[in-house]
């Protein structure tokens, strides 16, 4: 058990100590996790709002306890303090200029409760990481915010968030069963406790005293009980939650409800229960065009009434943006927009017949409306994937089309359903009357909430004033339709001003009193939710200049951050970008110290450690890739000397990939690990920390050779062996490929007679089931991805010519697959003729790049005879899987080799990147550590991935021999045969 961290002594108000950092450290267990350094704190201070402050301090909370002496040493340092975790909001509410309180690295227990009927959730988990442990149980939590993908459990409560289907009945506030708190003081609360409430009374009775006169004073004042009553009837995330103080009666349990929504003004929220509820798997959807908004929102009432779920608005704006999209569809392509609306509907049951009986009754209703290209419903899987991202692709297409150096700007409102049509066109005359010509407006239109997006400059005075007048007519109008400023995205501080007039002077009162009973001192994120200054949603509006092409249309919104393997080791692509953007701005305005400080660190910090996954373009909306491409890794690096280096040819090509990025670190059979070892920290102490790897005893030996060329009759493949497999010998079971003398040099282990690793596990595979492949002459050929993912863009290209034209004629000019062992290798295939010149792409636009787990699951299995079978396999899916789109296929050939199958809630990138994991391992450690925990909570009868490197990293992590899933399947194969004979 770790010790309590101490609590520091206060200093005079408005004294600050001499040394932050150390006072800080004191704080925590763990000093490293403290940092004032100008690289960190200027990473973390970027979130998704157009809003930018520079924290004096990042720190990387662990427990509520270190939460609690944080508070206090803010307090004692006369600063304030901001909790930040996913980073995605988009109002202000996650920045601040005093000690910015990591709540996300270790922050992502889950435990599930009641077969899934409940969850506890600690802040740091994302929406649909939680969703993900509740999906076996058939249950999902209530708020489905869009942005669940990236915004934490800490976010959700924070800002009472809601989503598209939840409406106001399933969101945070009225699905949440207890919260577990910190209150400024350090006082912490379990509110599901028997005794949560007597506990309040005596650590904190002030502020017990205090909330159950503001319940009173708010149900005693008619007028005061009748606007919380008319704001809370509809989404609404302006201000405190003041319904709490009609809704609930015991301090401790209106403290926990206030709590959320309060967007880390009153305390930290460390862990959560939910009460959840069941997904639906059986709907419909259908695009609804009508002729205006009129009809769109006055078919709403009628459609509800009917059954549907889900009424998505999309204004002509939208429709014009939509139809851009490649899976717009015919009917939606070939209209004129003019003054036309959409409403995406959707009908959702738990079972098909209930959702028949529901559409077949829906269907009048359906056929009175004025609809200009039909109402039908699809429950077509593939038609409902092509109809959703005309909607939630609106953010991504306005967002990466906006001009450099303009911020993408995405607010929402709530307005009684009978006001929502006069709102709307309201908004529209706004967006003409102040230049806003590329604005849309789409949202849930069953909640009368409508989201509107539009692109702004902060870089000058003329520019901001134009904003600040549209806010003002916009506030205006929305308050005269009786509605909410902000009904899902928080108050922030981009409403702040405004909560004063939205309430009236009775109800903020009751808001000012509860944040000076909460925090008297006012540490908590001073200037959010609240702020008596009329301007204050002016100031401190971000900059952001033009850096590369290929960044400039982030919008930092932090949808990269959940999947990438650095994120808790050195920096995340919306980091390296912001960054960028820090080291542009430095430049600019000449402070030369400042640039200087922040390129020194980005070599490693963002480009040297980084993993070069590219799942972040997987996550990005605007589809950035930070990771791979050809000069991905020059993109990453703003120092002209780094981007230099990059043009050069990288590994010599006259070997394939056994170059510079592999020779060095295959050790030959008799090399002295001791030696091997003192040679290389001799050579990294000296400054090759990129180019020698760090030796340790755990790095296989050298594999067996690529197999030997050959032609066969009636081959229906080409098999491309990577070469990775002769650099390093496979697990063999864990121990044969480590150069134990006791266990010989074959390196077959339990391969018996066939070739080791997973070429021989392949080949031997064909040749049970009766398939024919040809092997083309291997020698200096490669897949190419060493050179791409170091940025080594003149090899990457002559490697590419190299390998295609070899490819080219060994597969009869692409009329056979392309089969590769390797699943990154695999991928760089693929990407290969993307590096030549756009003339020379075509002649190899047949070639197709198949990875041995799919030819084997598709064409392999149905011929191969059912193998013994394991209880239990892990399964680690490589980044490489995702990107080919292949996981299923992966687990298919594992259900072959267990019966049961089971890949970590945690998982990850493990980081490896073919020679990171070598060079450093440190962040191999930090991307694995969850995975690995999850992994080792249980024995399981086999480990298994599909790319050696990615075996190797998971093997470190867990102490578990990984192997490609390919010999574990010949293995099973190899072992009933010889039982049989």
């Amino acid at each position: 058990m770790s010790r309590p961290p101490s609590t520091p002594t206060p200093a005079n108000p408005g004294e600050r100590p001499s040394d932050l950092a150390a006072l800080l450290r004191s704080c925590v267990d763990d000093p490293r996790r403290v940092s004032t350094d100008l690289p960190r704190r200027v990473a973390a201070a970027h979130d998704a709002s157009p809003y930018l402050f520079a924290p004096q301090a990042a720190v990387r909370a662990a427990s509520a306890a270190e939460v609690g002496a944080l508070m206090a040493g803010a307090r004692a340092a006369g600063l304030p303090l901001t909790l930040r975790s996913g980073g995605t909001s988009l109002a202000g509410q996650a920045g601040g200029d005093g000690v910015l309180v990591d709540v996300r690295s270790h922050w992502r227990k889950a435990e599930v409760l009641d077969d899934g009927h409940r969850v506890r959730l600690q802040p740091g988990l994302t929406v649909r990481q939680a969703n993900a442990r509740l999906a076996r149980y058939g249950r999902r939590l209530g708020p489905d915010p869009a942005s669940e993908s990236a915004c934490t459990i800490g976010g959700l409560v924070a800002n009472n968030s809601s989503g598209m289907n939840c409406g106001t009945q399933d969101n945070t506030y009225h699905t949440m069963e207890s919260l577990q708190f910190v209150l400024p003081s350090g006082t912490v609360i379990d509110s599901g406790a028997p005794d949560a409430d007597e506990r309040l009374r005596a650590k904190e009775p002030e502020l017990h005293a205090g909330l159950l006169r503001l319940r009173d004073r708010v149900r005693t004042s008619p007028r005061a009980r009748a606007t919380v009553e008319r704001l809370f009837a509809m989404k609404n995330t302006m201000g405190y939650g003041l319904n709490s103080f009609l809704d609930h009666t015991t301090p401790a349990d209106l403290l926990a409800h206030l709590m959320i929504g309060s967007e880390g003004t009153l305390g930290f929220v460390g862990e959560a229960v939910f009460r959840t509820v069941p997904i639906l798997p059986h709907a419909a959807t259908g695009l609804l065009i009508l002729p205006g908004l009129a009809e769109a929102t006055d078919a709403l009432p009628a459609l509800l009434a009917a059954g549907a779920r889900t009424a998505e608005l999309l204004d002509a704006s939208s429709l014009r943006v939509a139809q851009l999209d490649p899976g717009s569809g015919a009917a939606l392509r070939g209209l004129r927009v003019e003054h036309h609306a959409a409403l995406l509907v959707e009908f959702a049951e738990d079972t098909a017949e209930r959702l028949e009986e529901v559409a077949a009754a829906a269907r009048p209703v359906l056929e009175r409306l004025p609809a200009v290209t039909g109402t039908a419903l699809t429950r077509d899987p593939k038609e409902r994937a092509r109809l959703w991202p005309l909607r939630k692709g609106l953010y991504t297409a306005v967002a990466g089309a906006r001009r450099p150096g303009t911020t993408a700007l995405l607010e929402d409102i709530a307005v009684p359903m009978d006001r929502l049509t006069r709102t709307c066109e309201g908004l529209i005359g706004l967006f003409d009357r102040h230049g806003y010509e590329d604005a849309v407006i789409f949202g849930h239109a069953r909640d009368g909430n409508v989201h509107f997006m539009l692109t702004q400059d902060f870089d000058s005075r003329a520019e901001t004033d134009r904003y600040a007048r549209f806010t003002d007519d916009m506030v205006d109008l929305v308050l005269a339709a009786e509605g909410t400023l902000k009904a899902e995205h928080g108050t922030g501080r981009a409403m702040a001003p405004f909560v004063r007039r939205q309430y009236g002077d009775e109800l903020y009162d009751v808001m000012r009193e509860l944040k000076r009973l909460c925090d008297p001192a006012g540490v908590l994120n001073p200037g959010v939710l609240l702020d008596d200054d009329p301007a204050a949603h002016l100031r401190r509006l971000k900059s952001v200049p033009a850096v590369d092409p290929a960044l400039d249309a982030c919008v930092e919104c932090g949808y990269c951050e959940p999947v990438c393997p650095t994120a808790d080791v050195t920096t995340t692509p919306r980091q390296r970008i912001a960054l960028q953007r820090e080291i542009a701005l430095a430049a600019a305005a000449g402070d030369d110290e400042r640039r200087r400080e922040l390129e020194d660190d980005y070599a490693y910090a963002a480009v040297d450690s980084c993993a070069a996954d590219s799942l972040c373009v997987t996550a990005c909306p605007v589809t950035i890739d930070t990771g791979g491409g050809d000069g991905a890794a020059a993109r990453r690096a703003p120092q002209p000397a780094r981007a230099a280096r990059r043009t050069r040819r990288g590994p010599p090509l006259g070997d394939g990939g056994q170059g510079r990025s592999d020779r060095p670190r295959r050790r030959p059979r008799g090399a002295r690990p001791a030696a091997t070892g003192a040679a290389t920290k001799m050579m990294r102490r000296l400054g090759a920390t990129d180019l020698v790897p760090t030796w340790s005893p755990d790095i296989p030996r050298g594999g067996e050779p690529r197999p030997a060329a050959r032609h066969v009759p009636a081959a229906r493949a080409v098999f491309f062996a990577a070469c990775i497999g002769s650099v390093f010998a496979s697990e063999e079971g864990g121990d044969s490929g480590r150069g134990d003398a006791s266990r010989g040099s074959s390196g077959r282990g339990d391969s018996g007679g066939r070739a080791s690793g997973s070429a021989g596990a392949f080949l031997s595979l064909c040749e049970r089931a009766g398939v024919a492949v040809d092997i083309p002459e291997l020698a200096g050929l490669c897949c190419g991805t060493p050179w791409q993912s170091k940025g080594y863009t003149e090899g990457h290209r002559a490697m590419a010519a190299r390998t295609l034209d070899a490819l080219w004629t060994a597969s009869d000019h692409g009329r056979l697959p392309v089969v590769c062992d390797a699943s990154s290798c695999t991928h760089g295939l693929g990407e290969l003729a993307a590096a030549l010149p756009e003339a020379e792409r075509d002649r190899y636009a047949g070639l197709r790049f198949v990875d041995s787990v799919t030819f084997t699951a598709e064409t392999l299995l149905p011929l191969l005879p059912q193998a013994p079978r394991l209880d239990s396999l892990a399964l680690h899916p490589t980044c490489s899987t995702v990107h080919l789109d292949i996981t299923g296929d992966l687990r298919t050939v594992a259900e072959a080799v267990a019966g049961t199958v089971t890949v970590p809630d945690s998982w990850g990138c493990c980081a490896f990147a073919g020679d990171r994991g070598l060079l450093h391992p440190e962040v191999t450690a930090g991307a694995t550590a969850a995975q690995a925990a999850e992994v080792n909570e249980r024995e399981h009868d086999g480990y298994a991935s599909c790319n050696r490197t990615c075996e190797m990293g998971m093997t470190r992590a867990t102490g578990r021999p990984y192997r490609h899933v390919l010999e574990l399947l010949a293995d099973a194969l190899d072992a009933s045969e010889a039982t049989a004979g």
